[in-house]
């Protein structure tokens, strides 16, 4: 547990001054690092170990995604990821039949790696680039985080009835409802701070409701990493971050949040 918060106070203001204080392209090379990092953790608890040098290619279409969210008009870069794109299916056709082949499972996890997460992550880049970008970079984040904490301490105060015993057995369905709580919560005290900092009328009942989108896709999230964990057996993606895990075990409930978010918000700014 000390680890946990420590890893916590050192790395929130840490992220916080890369997201909401340094420019928009730091945000880009964050994000990308981490699906460089997300890449390499889902090929070796999919694929093992001995696969996990495959990492490059998924890696690479990841970072030429998130380029092209920076880059939207860039010709060159659609052209490049296409042909990125096409070297998976190709990888398991050349290594078919070989030592170490790569199987559909294989290909299908680097997909994942490759466009799935990186498409995830660039929900967060679409955030940053709005106006008052800097603070609404925040709400998927707000809304995830704030849903885990509430979720944990209602659980282990209250939680009685298992909520999906074979793919999380400590999760309870009254950990999950406080979970709930905390994303609105956790989005209405968002909302005060984004007033008062901006003195733009964002509106509570939206920010509560987002909050409430946030924390249902958080868990979401959540339990679907997990079921990955517990078809491969084992307890973490990686070990990054003593006490959370890897990029997947901290951030998969921002992956299924963030997109969708985004999507909201730029509709709503449009």
């Amino acid at each position: 547990m000390k680890q946990r918060i420590l890893v916590a106070v050192v790395g929130i203001p840490a992220l916080l001054a890369v997201l909401c204080i340094a420019p928009a392209w730091a945000t880009a090379l964050l994000l990308a690092a981490l699906t460089v990092i997300a890449a390499h953790e889902l090929l070796t608890a999919v694929c093992g170990p001995d696969k996990a040098r495959w990492t490059v290619l998924p890696a690479v279409c990841g970072v030429l995604l998130l380029a092209r969210a920076v880059w939207p008009g860039c010709a060159a870069l659609k052209g490049l990821l296409l042909a990125a794109a096409l070297t998976l299916p190709l990888s398991g056709v050349l290594t078919y039949g070989k030592p170490h082949a790569l199987t559909f499972t294989d290909v299908c996890a680097m997909a994942a790696a490759g466009f799935a997460i990186p498409w995830a992550f660039s929900g967060l880049y679409g955030l940053r680039t709005l106006d008052n970008g800097y603070l609404l970079v925040l709400t998927p984040l707000v809304a995830a985080f704030c849903s885990d904490a509430l979720a944990l301490f209602t659980g282990m105060a209250l939680g009685r009835h298992k909520l999906a015993p074979l793919v999380s057995p400590h999760k309870t369905v009254e950990g999950a409802a406080g979970g709930l709580v905390g994303g609105m919560a956790g989005m209405a005290v968002f909302c005060a701070v984004f007033r008062a900092m901006t003195h733009t009328a964002l509106s509570y009942s939206l920010c509560i409701a987002l909050g409430l989108l946030g924390a249902v896709l958080g868990e979401l999230g959540d339990l679907s990493f997990s079921a990955v964990k517990r078809q491969y057996g084992i307890k973490d993606y990686g070990r990054l971050l003593p006490g959370h895990g890897g990029v997947l075990d901290r951030f998969d409930s921002v992956l299924f949040a963030a997109p969708v978010l985004c999507a909201l918000l730029r509709a709503l700014a449009a």
